[in-house]
């Protein structure tokens, strides 16, 4: 194939480069590829050529594709709030998209790489690598962590009742809320739908920002409907943005078990936390998928401990 000629690569890697981006595999015969494809499989194939081996740079793909798929059209989106307007004709609406897209395409590539920049030494920052690590030469294993899942009561029903772009808006408006409330060690790892994940290497600091979530949506002001939260501490594994151990499946399934306007915890994440917070235990409960019943506590802030409020 003549792309993979020019980017230096084999046609295999080119295949399985765009599988892993989530990009669709163009016809034989069909010209669907562009300067920035062959850029960067020649970028890809020199990662390889200086030891990356194939899985692991098509795992670095996949995780950047789902990334940037994700920003590309939130970008799109905004060059289209810029250009639309009501009534306009199909033409017109093109002609305005395509100079707000050359107005703000120079900016996308910097903007990109300097993001990137700043993430990277923000892990380098946060994930330090242990002397065990450095004695068996691989990457940091699992480590003592804290999650706890957000969920907003009774999504799928509101869906009966609300356009798609109004669901959009209210998981949108989660997202910010969540996003503002974080403040290190805690940390949003992803939304999923109607759900946000977040961590933090202490259940202390975890809580109240799950307690401050729960003042804010219930709030009068506030137009979000009711939350559910569930947090549980453990051995986890962090790859790739994204977190894997008992304690996120225990977290959502417990999850699953709060009472609207709740957060409840297991056992782990109760002894951990200090004094200043009332845990009232709800009693054992058998969570789908768990051999064995978990002891769950709902927490609330303790209204005679000195700083808090009622």
């Amino acid at each position: 194939m003549q792309v993979a000629e020019l980017a230096g690569a084999d046609v295999r890697f080119l295949l399985a480069a765009r599988r892993a981006l989530g990009l669709p595999i163009p016809a034989p015969d069909e010209r669907a590829y562009a300067k920035a494809d062959i850029e960067a499989l020649r970028i890809a194939t020199l990662a390889r050529d200086a030891g990356v081996a194939d899985e692991e740079m098509l795992e670095l793909m996949r995780t950047l594709g789902r990334g940037l798929a994700r920003s590309a059209q939130a970008m799109r989106a905004l060059a289209l709030q810029l250009a639309i307007e009501p009534a306009i004709s199909e033409h017109e609406l093109a002609k305005r998209y395509a100079r707000v897209a050359s107005d703000l395409g120079p900016l996308a590539n910097p903007l990109v790489a300097n993001l990137l920049a700043v993430y990277l030494r923000h892990v380098a920052d946060s994930e330090a690598i242990t002397s065990e690590d450095r004695a068996t030469g691989q990457l940091p294993g699992s480590r003592e962590v804290t999650v706890c899942f957000a969920d907003l009561v009774g999504f799928t029903r509101l869906g009966e009742r609300f356009s798609p772009h109004e669901l959009s808006r209210l998981a949108r408006r989660l997202e910010r809320l969540v996003s503002e409330l974080c403040v290190a060690p805690v940390t949003l790892v992803k939304t999923i739908g109607d759900a946000a994940m977040l961590t933090c290497p202490e259940a202390s600091p975890l809580v109240d920002v799950a307690l401050e979530l729960l003042d804010v949506v219930e709030d009068a002001e506030s137009s979000l409907p009711q939350l559910h939260l569930g947090a549980a501490s453990g051995p986890a594994l962090s790859r790739a943005g994204d977190w894997f151990g008992a304690p996120v499946n225990v977290a959502s399934r417990i999850t699953q078990t709060a009472n609207p306007g709740t957060i409840l915890v297991e056992s782990k994440v109760r002894r951990e936390l200090p004094d200043g917070y009332q845990c009232s235990y709800i009693g054992r409960r058998r969570l789908r998928g768990l051999s064995e019943p978990l002891r769950l506590y709902r927490v609330r802030r303790d209204p005679s401990a000195h700083g808090q409020n009622a």
